[in-house]
């Protein structure tokens, strides 16, 4: 296999780039009027009314390695808002799908996060620790919380959605790693926004928190606020 290191240090591989490319030709064929963004090869027409935004392996290195975590993210925006998103595993055969006026499935099953309210009782999951140097709120969050796990990349979007995850908390993030997500966990019945409660949007920094339970993002909010 043939890596490669960009310029954020972070690996690519051919797979990474002949992934996003099919993706492109696929959506140009039959939505020639949308733009798209992806990581690999850039963006095309970003200030249209409909805008594709792709990341065709969330989690390379987990590729790289033989681990079964890694996922195609797939978005659609409408005027800068996020109405349709899909995280697909296709190592694992798994795909959840949600959506404006589209309640999200899982493998074509309802797809439902689960009541936790409270931050002590919640699970935490992160890909990895040096996600946070230099964040010291997201320790103030991982300590209170009843159970901090980490690896899993896009995978623990999906987690959550289905309700086997609480909250799901990421920094050093990318558009193309997070706006895929917003349709799934909200159509789910989570919320899903940067560590200040804000909206996530085609301008949005590079901190996320989603959680399956609103009372929780809220009182997850407040100890990312300080």
């Amino acid at each position: 296999m043939n890596i490669d290191i960009k310029a954020d240090d972070s690996p690519v591989t051919r797979a990474d780039r002949e992934v996003e490319a099919h993706l492109r030709e696929m959506i140009a064929a039959t939505y020639p009027d949308h733009g798209i963004i992806g990581e690999e090869h850039g963006s095309t027409g970003a200030d249209r009314e409909y805008v594709w935004i792709l990341d065709p392996i969330d989690g390379t290195k987990a590729f790289i390695t033989g681990r079964p975590l890694f996922g195609t993210l797939i978005g659609l925006l409408r005027d800068g808002r996020p109405i349709l998103g899909v995280i697909d595993h296709p190592a694992l055969n798994e795909r959840w799908i949600g959506g404006l006026d589209y309640p999200t499935r899982f493998c074509g099953a309802p797809a439902r996060t689960r009541v936790c309210a409270t931050v002590e009782n919640a699970i935490l999951a992160a890909t990895a620790p040096e996600m946070f140097v230099g964040k010291p709120a997201f320790e103030g969050l991982r300590q209170r919380v009843k159970l901090p796990v980490w690896g899993g990349d896009c995978f623990n979007y999906g987690l959550v959605a289905s309700g086997h995850l609480d909250l799901a908390v990421e920094a050093g993030m990318a558009i193309y790693d997070y706006l895929p997500l917003v349709p799934v966990i909200t159509a789910a019945g989570g919320v899903i926004t940067d560590w200040r409660g804000q909206a996530l949007g085609l301008d949005s920094g590079d901190e996320v928190l989603a959680a399956g339970d609103p009372a929780l993002h809220q009182a997850a909010v407040a100890i990312l606020k300080g």
